[in-house]
């Protein structure tokens, strides 16, 4: 099972990815994971990655799909993979096909922009602990003070209402055009093989990793 999992910031990819991970005994594959490894392995890539990265320039795409060409070659990925904030971009996709990486099936987590913002945006913190509210799904029982301590909560800046739109309007502009991009590539006869899933996000989280195995094993 080789997968690429899609959907905007706040989807709940991460929690499906652990789910799917575990119902198909894949690894879960990140670049940020990825290039971390390869530079504290000091693999011959590991090293160009870190002579990029103290540079302060951006790791190319290029660097990315050898990286990912070497991680699936690993041991690990005998079952598959999910790459889950891979691809990013169209290029990053045409540059993972044309290097011959095969995937099986895409994953795209539907959730409405106003839900993901009262996700988000709801989410209240106790900074000492860092445990984690929300204000509407699992309120403090007095509303803003940390149930344990007695102590304030706060707000992270990544988590307030202007940050996210900005974040889902990066995803719509970079992320979201690389749907159209699997959905034609699944219409096609050239790459019949890969699948296009589609799941709506909102619900019991249980419930969507159902429906999600439930389609890949249909």
């Amino acid at each position: 099972m080789k997968l690429i999992l899609l959907g905007p910031p706040g989807a709940g990819k991460g929690t499906q990815a652990q789910f799917l991970c575990e119902a198909f005994a894949i690894p879960h594959i990140s670049t940020g994971n990825m290039l971390r490894e390869a530079v504290q392995n000091e693999t011959p890539l590991g090293k160009e990655v870190k002579a990029v990265m103290d540079s302060g320039a951006l790791v190319s795409d290029d660097i990315i799909i050898a990286l990912v060409k070497e991680r699936i070659s690993a041991p690990d990925c005998a079952n598959g993979f999910l790459f889950d904030g891979f691809p990013r971009t169209i290029p990053q996709a045409e540059a993972l096909l044309n290097a011959g990486v095969e995937i099986n099936s895409v994953v795209e987590i539907q959730v409405d922009e106003d839900e993901i913002v009262k996700r988000i945006s709801g989410r209240r913190q106790h900074p000492g602990s860092g445990r984690i509210y929300h204000v509407t799904f699992s309120p403090p029982k007095i509303e803003g003070v940390d149930d344990v301590t007695g102590e304030a909560l706060i707000q992270r800046e990544d988590d307030r209402e202007e940050t996210v739109r900005e974040r889902l309007r990066v995803y719509q502009a970079e992320t979201h055009p690389l749907v159209s991009f699997y959905k034609a590539l699944a219409d096609s006869n050239e790459h019949a093989q890969v699948q296009y899933v589609a799941v709506d996000g909102v619900g019991d989280v249980e419930a969507v990793r159902d429906v999600i195995i439930k389609k890949l094993r249909s």
